[in-house]
């Protein structure tokens, strides 16, 4: 007799297939779907993460936000957390061995990882386990049987293994190990469905072989598009400066989620939002048409997001300040400020101020504490370079208490008591205290 609590069938592949890249294979999801609500057991899913870094961004949230869908679908959710595997490290993209981390490293890691995670998932729904509790414990015996389940040709068909064997480059043995104690997560989970981005295929398929091989049923693998960052090209990275964190102030997600390009949205609205797809469709007719400004679906891309992590009166006082910025080239009522006081040997000590956090910088600065303003922006209001801080400045892009500076050799003098607005292009405002 079918539960009352699972939705029906083709429902609940509509949900979860939403985003998707791949699904493998999608008959046998249906199939475990249908088994579930006829004996009224929740699939088991699962997510591993080896916490490798300490905050999440947008792009993380991907994987997670699916996660969420099987769980809001009435099945287990497990986040795994790879406290054992993080000290191994990932090969996949690598093009060379990485360090380990360190057992403390990961630890202050994962604690940190979890309390941004529950911003996402149910946290009295959700189970997590982390992967020392099986790996720390198995016997060399455990391994060696582990890996006679696997051959050595089909690992190094990987093609992270095989560019680096072509160029001569080298391949520690840990390395092949990594997918298959992974792998051994799933057995040991039991799970039937396992969440991935879709650079993590490799992986994923070699779980299901081993589950197959300790005679379990292989579980589905699904894989979620990798994130395109802020600059409309590469994946979202912190490394890359490409990101949006899911822990920064509602003003700056928000105006960081209107600086991507118009084409960019309609992903973030696939991948980020619970829009249903036929919205998303008719949401992007409505611009392609002229009915709807693109300014405007950005916008509610925006607050969605940011009421996701923030509440919703967050998120319109962010649309609110975004707009009066934006519209008016105004200033915010309470801009981010970065606090310089100049040090013997020319050397600036540089407060940065924001949303209760301090970070301590130290600038060399010319002689006689002169600071080149092309420096100054690189430095506080994130331009790439110094010719491009130069190009803003040419522009007009650039004011200094509402006057525009068009010099670019114009130097701040950080030896003297001073405070003054500074604006980089349309939207982004600092208040800079010389001590």
């Amino acid at each position: 007799m079918a539960s009352a609590k699972f939705k029906p069938v083709d429902e609940q592949l509509s949900h979860l297939k939403k985003g998707a890249a791949e699904i493998i294979p999608e008959i046998e999801l249906r199939a475990k779907i249908e088994r579930s609500i006829a004996t009224g057991k929740p699939l088991r899913v699962y997510l591993g993460v080896d916490p490798t870094a300490p905050d999440i961004h947008l792009g993380h949230t991907v994987v997670l936000r699916k996660l969420k869908h099987f769980q809001d679908m009435g099945h287990t959710a497990i986040f795994l957390i790879g406290d054992f595997s993080a000290m191994i490290g990932d090969p996949t993209g690598q093009s060379e061995t990485r360090p380990p981390l360190t057992r403390e490293q990961v630890d202050a890691n994962a604690k940190t990882y979890l309390a941004q995670v529950y911003k996402i998932l149910d946290r009295d729904k959700t189970e997590v386990r982390y992967n020392s509790e099986w790996l720390g414990k198995m016997a060399s015996y455990d391994v060696v049987r582990l890996c006679g389940h696997y051959r050595l040709a089909r690992m190094l068909e990987r093609e992270d293994f095989r560019s680096r064997l072509e160029k001569n480059q080298p391949i520690s043995v840990h390395e092949l190990l990594y997918p298959l104690l992974t792998a051994y997560d799933a057995v040991e989970l039991q799970s039937d469905v396992e969440i991935g981005a879709t650079e993590q295929k490799f992986n994923l398929l070699v779980h299901r072989d081993i589950q197959r091989e300790y005679g379990q049923s292989s579980q589905v693998a699904l894989t979620m598009p990798i994130l395109v960052g802020l600059d409309g090209e590469r994946k979202m990275s912190k490394s890359l400066g490409n990101y949006i964190g899911i822990t920064e102030a509602p003003g700056e997600m928000f105006g960081k989620v209107m600086s991507i390009s118009d084409e960019l949205m309609w992903s973030y609205y696939e991948l980020l939002t619970d829009f249903a797809w036929p919205v998303i469709v008719r949401l992007r007719e409505e611009v392609r048409t002229g009915v709807l400004h693109p300014k405007k679906a950005k916008m509610e891309l925006a607050h969605n997001i940011v009421a996701g992590f923030h509440g919703e009166d967050a998120a319109r006082k962010a649309g609110e300040e975004f707009d009066r910025v934006f519209s008016g080239r105004q200033a915010p009522e309470h801009p981010n400020e970065w606090r310089i006081r100049l040090a013997p040997g020319d050397v600036a000590l540089v407060t940065d101020v924001g949303e209760g956090i301090s970070e301590l910088h130290e600038w060399r600065t010319e002689p006689g504490g002169k600071f080149k303003l092309s420096s100054l922006l690189v430095r506080v209001a994130g331009l790439e370079s110094k010719s491009a801080a130069e190009r803003l400045i040419k522009q007009g892009g650039v004011e200094v208490n509402g006057q525009r500076m068009d010099d670019v050799k114009r130097e701040i003098d950080l030896s003297k008591p001073a405070e003054f607005l500074l604006r980089a292009g349309k939207k982004k405002f600092l208040r800079i205290v010389v001590e």
